[in-house]
């Protein structure tokens, strides 16, 4: 009996080891966003533009304490790709969704992985015990957002996570990977390793331009990562950036046709292309088809801030995937996301999912 006991025990601990079972894996910066609504001059004494977002350098360092001090900021928590997945996870059922990226053992480190775990998402963190987690300085005026990343202890992620057994298990699991292009400034080796498991197994890797500093200064990176990735995502600004680069010309349409048709990892799935712009209508490209989806008007009085808005949107989309819906209902899901987003201040949403996916 003694023999049967451990033959029991051997195919418990096999089924305990295999309970990690997400359908979307999601690889970036978490960050707390430090938020408040500040003037136009104290965006100009910055040199800081609305609708874009930067890494902090040595002249951004007082906005975090000035944020706190002067404009009552508040602290939500933050960091693209941990919001897409905590939306993403809002939609579908418990369970679904992991995240991997690197904080500090501090106070705003517990508070990050505290918000995950509530909204249900499987953290594995790399712990740096040498740098404070990641900050997000997220300026509003007239509704519109710039951020000022400083990247601390996020910027510590390295490769060597990826061979932990939690992480082998997450990777193994999930058959979507999604990473902000954030990332590429942290470890592309680490995005590349996830995108050659994405082609190798047939799964879907869906990655963000996230900012035109990333178009502009890692092109190489960027376009090393693209070569694997079946979805593109990023909004007008940066697909402006990479019109700019590309010698593309400054047509949001073109622009998204051009990238899906880039060469790409595995042959099997065509590549696809999906710009938000704002309220104006949300664009796909796919083999050559140009699809145009309007965003439903919400009445300016119910606008609080945009920040959050394409993270959500993504968040929605993926869901959408993740229950193998078509492009235009994992659209219909983006849209209804970002929706709830932009009328609460940071990437914040109720309890309760009102959406049946």
């Amino acid at each position: 009996s003694n023999h049967l006991t451990k033959a029991i025990y051997r195919s418990l601990l096999k089924t305990m080891a295999s309970t990690i079972q997400i359908r979307i894996l999601g690889l970036g910066n978490p960050l707390l966003d430090i938020s408040a609504v500040v003037p136009e001059s104290f965006l100009k004494e910055y040199d800081l533009t609305l609708n874009n977002a930067i890494l902090a350098e040595e002249k951004h360092a007082p906005i975090y304490q000035r944020l706190i001090d002067e404009f009552k900021a508040s602290f939500i928590p933050g960091g693209a790709t941990q919001n897409s997945m905590r939306v993403a996870q809002w939609l579908l059922e418990p369970g679904s969704t992991g995240f991997m990226g690197s904080i500090g053992s501090d106070s705003y480190g517990k508070i990050l992985k505290e918000c995950a775990e509530k909204a249900g998402v499987k953290v594995h963190y790399m712990i740096d015990a040498n740098n404070p987690t990641g900050t997000c300085g997220v300026l509003i005026h007239k509704n519109e957002r710039s951020l000022v990343t400083n990247l601390a202890a996020a910027n510590s992620f390295k490769i060597s996570h990826l061979g932990t057994s939690e992480a082998i298990e997450m990777i193994d699991s999930a058959n979507i990977y999604y990473m902000s292009g954030f990332f590429i400034t942290v470890s592309v080796d680490s995005m590349i390793h996830v995108a050659k498991e994405a082609t190798k197994n047939h799964k879907l890797l869906a990655i963000n331009l996230s900012a035109p500093f990333l178009v502009d200064f890692f092109t190489e990176q960027l376009e090393s990562v693209l070569y694997y990735t079946d979805y593109l995502f990023g909004n007008e600004s940066e697909a402006e950036a990479f019109g700019k680069k590309f010698a593309l010309g400054n047509d949001v349409g073109e622009i998204a046709l051009a990238i899906a048709s880039r060469p790409k990892s595995s042959g099997k799935l065509p590549r696809i292309v999906v710009f938000t712009q704002g309220s104006e209508s949300t664009i796909v490209a796919c083999e050559g088809k140009l699809m145009k989806f309007p965003v439903p008007v919400l009445e300016k009085s119910l606008l609080i801030d945009t920040n959050g808005a394409g993270d959500a949107f993504v968040g929605g989309f993926l869901a959408g995937l993740a229950k193998g819906k078509s492009v235009e209902k994992c659209v219909e899901v983006g849209h209804w996301a970002a929706r709830q987003i932009i009328q609460t201040s940071g990437c914040v949403f109720p309890k309760e999912c009102e959406f049946n996916l």
